[in-house]
């Protein structure tokens, strides 16, 4: 009897390292990834305002630059909500919207009755949300949304057999009508984006209305992921239309995923801080660059690029990005960078301004997370006239900020530092 005990016992010993095994391995490929990571810093090549640099935009990350776009900045709910409404309920043919956050509450609301109303006229309308990201949603507002028409899709819901994705999740925020106007930027469909940054209840941040041929690329970002999770593959003159020049604006929009091209954000900033002779200025709700990035940066304020950065400051929601973030910013200040935390309310803005001509907008976050786990999506503007509306914005964003000195740094509490320590050793999955 004690030998079939010991055999038994032995069994089970086997089966819980077998169960182990296969969780590291889950582990493994949500955390670390499959693809090769870049390692070794850029040689700097060129300028931002050398051809090559917009050249090799288009090469490296994809899609070309493009001529004969227009854009128009849109700041805080109370101008967002408005315009992207205002384009849903006029669309006539279709509409594809893709979005990390949509939580319940009054405008999650008024989005649903919009999208419904268009479905019930006729219009093609799809709509995916991440499946972590919308988890606050009402099933209400999808029951009504699925009853009126409107294809509702989730991204990378939680299965057993989809446990290995439960980490990939679609950042991407993208709204594209009729296939001729686009929006992309920083903004959530929940009650914390409404108003005009009045209060802490109620964030700060950037959203872009898109006209021209760049929208065609920012339908078939959309669509790369509606792909993915339906095997559906829309096309034709209702989602790619031929689109005119509407103005003098050079864009890019270019995607990222773990399934494919992982470091393409990665290398798009990179690129940029490398080729950067003059200005960086970065308004970034979550700041925790890698090892890579953060010496690309020395490197720039080395060479006499002035750099700044706006990040959030009390008002936050993700406490441990901040202090992650907080960790690394010594060098960067000792070096020379202005770094400055946002007073008012929650900083959720994700735009990046380079030598007063290159304008990178969309859903990336400046983290590893955005760099090499989520799907993002990244329009790339090349237009002096807008960079020099972004830099007026960002400097009166600024003025409501409180810069960081390397004293004030050095000498922060030391239960903070320790804190600070601590989070950044998470730093890969912030």
């Amino acid at each position: 009897m004690s030998f079939i005990r010991i055999r038994r016992s032995t069994a089970w010993v086997a089966v819980v390292v077998c169960l182990l095994t296969a969780l590291g391995a889950v582990i493994a490929y949500n955390f670390v990834g499959s693809e090769k990571r870049i390692e070794h810093r850029l040689t700097r090549e060129y300028s931002i305002d050398d051809p090559r640099f917009a050249r090799e935009l288009g090469v490296l990350l994809g899609p070309p630059i493009l001529e004969g776009n227009r854009y128009r900045v849109l700041l805080n709910g109370d101008e967002i909500f408005p315009s992207m409404l205002a384009a849903i309920r006029g669309a006539k043919e279709t509409i594809n919207f893709e979005s990390y956050i949509y939580w319940s509450g009054a405008i999650g609301e008024e989005f649903a009755r919009a999208l419904s109303e268009r479905a019930e006229q006729g219009v093609a309308v799809k709509v995916l949300l991440d499946w972590v990201g919308s988890s606050k949603i009402d099933p209400a507002i999808l029951d009504q949304m699925k009853r009126a028409g409107v294809q509702v899709e989730r991204y990378h819901p939680i299965h057993w057999y989809t446990i290995g994705k439960l980490n990939n999740r679609t950042h991407r925020k993208l709204l594209i009508v009729d296939g001729t106007v686009g929006f992309t930027g920083g903004v959530g469909i929940a009650p914390e984006w409404t108003g005009h940054a009045q209060d802490p209840q109620h964030w700060r941040d950037t959203h872009f209305r898109v006209e021209g041929p760049v929208v065609g690329q920012m339908q078939s970002v959309f669509l790369d992921n509606w792909i993915k999770v339906t095997g559906d593959v829309p096309h034709g003159e209702r989602y790619f239309p031929a689109l005119a020049p509407v103005g003098d604006g050079r864009a890019q929009m270019f995607s990222s995923s773990p399934t494919g091209g992982s470091e393409s954000m990665a290398l798009m900033y990179l690129l940029a801080i490398t080729a950067a002779s003059h200005t960086i200025d970065l308004s970034a709700a979550y700041f925790v660059p890698d090892e890579l990035t953060h010496k690309a940066l020395l490197a720039a304020l080395k060479r006499g690029v002035r750099l700044r950065i706006i990040v959030p400051g009390a008002h936050i929601d993700a406490e441990t990005s901040r202090s992650a973030s907080r960790n690394m910013w010594g060098p960067l200040l000792a070096a020379g960078a202005t770094i400055a935390e946002y007073g008012p309310t929650m900083y959720h803005c994700k735009v990046l301004i380079v030598d007063g001509l290159l304008v990178s907008v969309g859903s990336t976050n400046f983290d590893n997370r955005s760099f090499r786990l989520n799907d993002e999506a990244t329009l790339n503007i090349l237009d002096r006239e807008f960079a020099a509306q972004q830099t007026r914005i960002f400097e009166d964003d600024l003025a409501r900020s409180r810069p960081v000195s390397f004293e004030a740094w050095k000498n922060r509490p030391w239960r903070e530092k320790l804190s600070d320590r601590l989070t950044a050793l998470l730093s890969s999955q912030l």
